[in-house]
């Protein structure tokens, strides 16, 4: 029986194990209203269904997107695109694509609308992200390394939020900045290099509007500008950077919001999967327990040698 028990508790550390290093993936989208010459072929709505780390996605952008021609500093023809937008969001899982219910209903249908309605359209719904590095850090460091003569780094502006290794970069205070920036591009530059603009979560520091009414005003000044843009919407889930050094391996299925009140979110994707995991595991013990206990009944029945001859 100690062999027997022993294997049971080796069965769960192994299915804890399995939980814990499941990854936590989110989607990504690129579009741009018009092909603009980002492909050979139209790319119309084409989805990658494998899962692929952030590396993997920047690589992807690139070759299959189209914005080696954008965001690589080589010498080369015009650019056919004027803009090209990094929004990079914290609130939306793979898990919540299939929802009925979206945590922010506005970045849910603005995603929707513009890969269905784009010329050019690429999803990526599962992309594995770490708690090692920002995804920022890692799509612009995956651009430098896939571009062979470096990326553009003089054309990327980015929002207060982000966390830039250089203090002499561009930063934008809120969507006005975004909007003198674009109307410099088209009026005094119109055929120079693609500006890149990298927006991290939250968009501002003082900003109170939502990532889908931040999107949405985003690709309204665009739109109206008259540019020609592409944007890349990827996304990190808030949570998966701060963890708690009392309690570094805690998960919160609790935020607090304006008031002192907690309110409880509901299982999220991770959630969801450890709890069929445990669940599976449970079930498992029991019928191993019932097998062994009905295997120990059996053996335990004794029955005679021999059995003694009828009488007539």
């Amino acid at each position: 029986m100690a062999a027997v028990w022993m294997a049971l508790a080796v069965m769960l550390v192994a299915a804890a194990q399995v939980a814990v290093a499941a990854p936590v993936t989110a989607p990504a989208f690129l579009w741009a209203p018009k092909n603009y010459g980002l492909s050979p072929n139209e790319v119309k709505e084409v989805v990658h269904y494998q899962t692929i780390s952030p590396k993997s996605l920047a690589d992807s952008v690139l070759e299959e997107g189209g914005w080696s021609n954008l965001v690589c500093s080589k010498d080369g023809p015009q650019k056919n695109v004027d803009v090209a937008v990094l929004f990079l969001g914290s609130k939306l899982q793979s898990s919540d694509i299939s929802k009925d219910k979206q945590v922010d209903p506005a970045l849910a249908d603005i995603l929707k609308l513009s890969f269905s309605s784009s010329e050019f359209s690429m999803a990526f719904p599962y992309v594995a992200m770490s708690d090692d590095e920002a995804l920022e850090n890692s799509l612009l460091s995956g651009f430098t390394e896939n571009c062979e003569d470096g990326s553009g780094g003089n054309h990327i502006t980015y929002t207060d939020t982000c966390t830039a290794s250089s203090e002499s970069v561009k930063k934008h205070l809120n969507m006005d900045s975004v909007q003198d920036l674009v109307k410099s591009r088209m009026g005094n530059n119109p055929s120079g290099p693609t500006e890149l603009i990298v927006f991290c979560s939250g968009g501002f520091k003082d900003n109170a509007k939502t990532e889908g009414q931040l999107l949405l005003d985003l690709v309204s000044v665009l739109d109206k500008s008259g540019a020609k843009y592409t944007v890349l919407y990827a996304s990190q889930p808030y949570g998966l950077l701060e963890n708690p050094s009392d309690l570094p391996l805690a998960r919160y299925l609790a935020e607090k919001t304006n008031t002192t009140k907690p309110v409880l979110e509901k299982c999220d994707g991770e959630c969801q999967l450890k709890s069929t995991l445990l669940e599976g595991v449970f079930v498992g013990v029991v019928l191993l327990i019932i097998l062994i206990s009905g295997l120990c009944c059996m053996m335990g029945i004794d029955t005679p040698s021999r059995f003694e001859a009828p009488q007539d």
